[in-house]
């Protein structure tokens, strides 16, 4: 732990990776779409657009500064709040200013250049809040206490939401409640610590299929089998974090701090582009409260879980390993 001679804010900064695009080598710029960057692994995967010769990428940040930042009595002065990038294998390091949202208020938001030349694989993001305390300037004020990961080799953000997976018998299951479920092949309970997952072991041949890894067409089924759950999960997640949020005094709701909010940060963005996370919550919160647009949300709901589950890919998978499997047995 690291002492400071002077008042600092005892939380973190709230980074979030807002947008990323690829600057090519004709000058043109591919923008990424959300699934090139994960909220709560915190990781950006420039591999994902599998462009080989780009030049540079450009990433959007946001930044939430704890409360009691930008107070008028705080006890510093000139504050400002600094991406920096750094990269241990090429012993570079990048720092940008982000700017104030508006003022006095918490969040800040800007870019940071990566480019290609300078990264060998992955590096390090972070932010700093430094003012002028006593007199002396760029005093850390407060720091993300996570980094960020930028990747640029990566062709996916590599984990994703955590989850406790458990298979039982739901017809003779100790747990009362799973036996109302009995023809169901999984249930999804995000009420705990983490989501569960629980696999129903009644219905014959389903957890070898999803455990086995036996080749050929039975892989391509249960990959599709396992995006179907994975939309469900996110869809499931989604609703649990939505439907118990707290809010501020003016009734402004607030990001939870356990994985509902990583959860938010991850889907939010496709559930209402082009809005920022906050003012997206913000219009999901209204609409679920006030009962107007809440069912019109749905389907935008629906499609950022299935971006999430990786389904269209599973589901092109299995087409093309069904006509594989067609053209061998007419030959």
């Amino acid at each position: 732990m690291k002492f400071y001679p002077y008042k600092r804010l005892n939380r973190a900064i709230v980074l979030r990776v807002t947008s990323a695009s690829l600057k090519l080598p004709d000058g043109t710029r591919d923008h990424l779409d959300t699934s090139a960057y994960s909220v709560p692994q915190r990781t950006v995967a420039l591999g994902v657009a599998q462009h080989e010769d780009w030049v540079s990428a450009r990433i959007g940040l946001s930044a939430t500064l704890p409360p009691g930042a930008t107070d008028p009595d705080a006890p510093w002065d000139d504050l400002r709040v600094l991406a920096v990038l750094t990269d241990g294998d090429t012993n570079l390091r990048t720092t940008v200013d982000l700017r104030q949202d508006a003022p006095d208020s918490k969040e800040w938001s800007g870019q940071i250049e990566v480019l290609r030349d300078d990264h060998a694989g992955r590096a390090a993001l972070a932010a700093y809040a430094v003012a002028t305390i006593d007199g002396v300037p760029g005093r850390s004020v407060t720091e993300t206490d996570t980094d960020w990961t930028v990747d640029v080799l990566a062709e996916e953000p590599l984990g994703g939401l955590r989850l406790d997976v458990k298979q039982a018998s739901f017809s003779k299951s100790a747990r009362e409640w799973l036996r109302s479920y009995a023809d169901a092949p999984w249930v999804i309970d995000a009420s705990g610590r983490l989501p569960l997952v629980m696999i129903n072991t009644d219905v014959e041949g389903f957890s070898d299929l999803l455990d086995g890894s036996s080749g050929g067409i039975e892989n391509r089924v249960q990959e599709l089998l396992l995006s179907q759950m994975a939309t469900d999960v996110w869809t499931a997640v989604f609703h649990s974090a939505v439907g118990d949020l707290e809010a501020e005094p003016d009734g402004s709701p607030v990001f939870p701090t356990d994985w509902r909010g990583e959860v938010l940060r991850e889907m939010l963005p496709d559930v209402l582009p082009g809005f920022r996370v906050e003012e997206a919550l913000h219009q999901v919160h209204r609409r679920r409260t006030d009962d107007a647009g809440w069912v019109e949300l749905q389907t935008r709901v629906h499609y950022a879980a299935v971006r999430r589950a990786g389904a269209s890919k599973a589901v092109a998978n299995a087409l093309r390993a069904l006509q594989q499997m067609n053209r061998e047995d007419s030959a």
